[in-house]
């Protein structure tokens, strides 16, 4: 890859604000984006089954257990290797395993976005990006981070290159990403 180029791997909570930051880098920076979970729901389109959290962590939990942990990952290194966008985002890693190939890449920053427990669950049952949010109870909310592709999420953030504050408002956000671009495209 171009020395110019910028990749990000997005990690954070659910509903922490990575589809924002993804969003507003689509938008202002004419990135292109890759998602894990875009593999796992074409799964789930393919095979007829609800797009919701539970089918999501089964599936990537049989496709490691059967294809070694790295599986998404090394498909996703595949998917970017030859994308010409000046800024490349991976959004959606959960676990160690899932930077295997990603952090070989030449420019690769890992960024952690984060925010309150309480605002995360306000963003999550105001969109409607899983089937399953809009209803969900505050308490089945917290026991989603109990599943298989959420409890490793809180400790990538200590491997993070930076870390991005979502309490405030999106355009605090938009500031921190814009921060971050102009530092990266600076090196």
């Amino acid at each position: 890859m171009a020395d110019n180029k910028i990749i990000i791997g997005l990690i954070g909570e659910i509903a922490s604000g990575k589809g924002t930051v993804s969003k507003y880098l689509l938008t202002e920076y004419r990135a292109t984006e890759y998602r894990f979970s875009d593999i796992l729901k074409d799964i789930l389109d393919r095979v007829h089954l609800d797009v919701v959290r539970e089918n999501l962590a089964n599936l990537s939990f049989g496709l490691r257990k059967y294809y070694g942990q790295d599986i998404l990952a090394y498909a996703l290194a595949q998917d970017t290797k030859n994308d010409n966008s000046q800024i490349i985002i991976i959004d959606g890693i959960r676990r160690v395993a899932d930077l295997k190939y990603l952090k070989e890449m030449d420019n690769f920053t890992l960024v952690y976005v984060e925010a309150d427990l309480e605002k995360r669950y306000e963003r999550l049952i105001g969109r409607n990006e899983k089937q399953d949010d809009q209803n969900k109870t505050f308490e089945e909310f917290k026991n989603d981070h109990k599943l298989e592709t959420e409890v490793s999420i809180r400790e990538l953030k200590n491997i993070a290159n930076i870390i991005i504050d979502n309490n405030g408002n999106v355009e605090e956000l938009q500031q921190q990403v814009d921060n971050l671009v102009k530092d990266k495209k600076m090196r």
